[in-house]
């Protein structure tokens, strides 16, 4: 017998608080063209020691996930990642605790796989069968993937300078892929253009509501693997930024709960020199962000979005927990890059290389104290990028 969860009750639209009906597929409200945030029941006690033999998957944390029936998960594994101590670095550079929670690890080889397994899942729960995506190149690894599983379609739109790893990886699960000329926004464009009549399924990042509650797992994970005590800096490298959005949603449903007691966690956003949409924005106290105009070509192929659809809720976070915002350039990553492989032999991803020379440049400009626990996010494998490396 499958297990029912009702905890879900709700989906929001983050700015008006119109209220939208969970037992039907919604996207986003087309009034404000603002994402909808998904909400639960909590008026009954939840005990973190229902954890206790569950799987080390992004699942354990079931109640406070969207999905009401365990039937309709589509599942990889996905989740309960690592945190890793960088010990070398810590010396080298004088911090007192630094750490990098490594998504490479997960099915298709980044963090994607949560929010799209969660999306997929859902999905399948309101009886989707067919589904699109604009994607720099895990995104539509996953989607591809998480589809295969389910006997589902994906229809991949990525941009040409993407690296072939990425349509090799979502050609070999099935999946339809058109490759476009431009950014990703131009992919986007093109998917629209195919979909007109709406026949598949548009999981764009924030433009469905369940990546985001794929992509909060990290925070929960995170709270739970450091004992339920969070770091003071969390430093996330922010495309479309739902794994930003998404820590900081978990962190404030843990302190609801009661499984924390408090909430000191600053969040940095991490963008390109090139393409830097967010750190503009932040610099100038605005609470929206305007399209980048010509995004330069970069290695971090998940840090050139000119604009993000949730870009309001990216600098939400921001001023809300007292975070900042910064830009790295090219040359700054490949040297963090190398640094990391030889100090921690470790091989990460362009946009894991942005955010350790943004921890960096931080700390000697000393918004990172000495006594902070600095925690940063490796988004996917460094493998999948060779060809922008080579």
């Amino acid at each position: 017998m499958s297990k029912i969860n009702t905890r879900y009750n709700a989906l929001i639209n983050h700015e008006s608080g119109k209220s939208y009906d969970i037992s039907k597929p919604q996207s986003f409200c087309t009034e404000d063209h603002e994402p909808l945030i998904a909400q639960y029941d909590m008026s009954q006690p939840l005990n973190k020691g229902i954890l206790q033999g569950r799987p080390h998957t992004m699942w354990r944390y079931r109640e406070m996930l969207p999905l009401w029936d365990d039937q309709y998960i589509i599942s990889l594994g996905e989740g309960f990642t690592p945190v890793m101590s960088m010990e070398k670095l810590k010396a080298k550079y004088n911090f007192k605790q630094l750490t990098l929670k490594e998504e490479g690890g997960n099915p298709t080889g980044s963090f994607k796989a949560r929010g799209l397994g969660m999306a997929v899942s859902k999905a399948n729960e309101l009886g989707i069968k067919e589904f699109s995506i604009p994607t720099a190149g895990n995104a539509g690894s996953a989607l591809s993937a998480y589809c295969a599983k389910g006997s589902l379609k994906a229809n991949i739109f990525m941009p040409k300078a993407t690296p072939k790893m990425f349509q090799l990886d979502c050609q070999i699960m099935g999946a339809s892929v058109n490759v476009v000329e431009g950014n990703i926004s131009d992919s986007a464009a093109a998917m629209r253009a195919a979909n007109t009549d709406g026949k598949w399924w548009d999981v764009t990042t924030l433009k469905e509501p369940f990546r985001l509650e794929g992509k909060k797992t990290m925070g929960y994970e995170i709270a739970e693997q450091l004992n339920w005590k969070l770091p003071d800096v969390i430093i996330y490298p922010t495309g479309g930024g739902t794994g930003l959005i998404g820590i900081w949603k978990a962190f404030k449903e843990l302190k609801e709960l009661g499984w924390i007691d408090e909430l000191p966690t600053r969040m940095v956003a991490v963008q390109t020199t090139g393409c830097d949409p967010i750190v503009q924005a932040f610099e100038a106290g605005l609470h929206s962000s305007t399209p980048y105009e010509h995004p330069a070509e970069t290695i971090a192929n998940g840090l050139r979005v000119p604009h993000a659809f949730g870009h309001k809720l990216i600098l939400k976070t921001l001023y809300e927990s007292g975070g900042c915002a910064l830009a790295v350039s090219e040359d700054d990553m490949k040297s963090a890059l190398s640094e990391y492989a030889t100090e921690e032999g470790h091989f990460l991803s362009p946009e894991g290389a942005a955010v350790w020379h943004a921890a960096k440049r931080l700390k000697e400009e000393n918004w990172i104290k000495h006594d902070d626990h600095v925690l940063l996010l490796n988004t996917g494998s460094g493998y999948k990028y060779a060809e922008n490396l080579w």
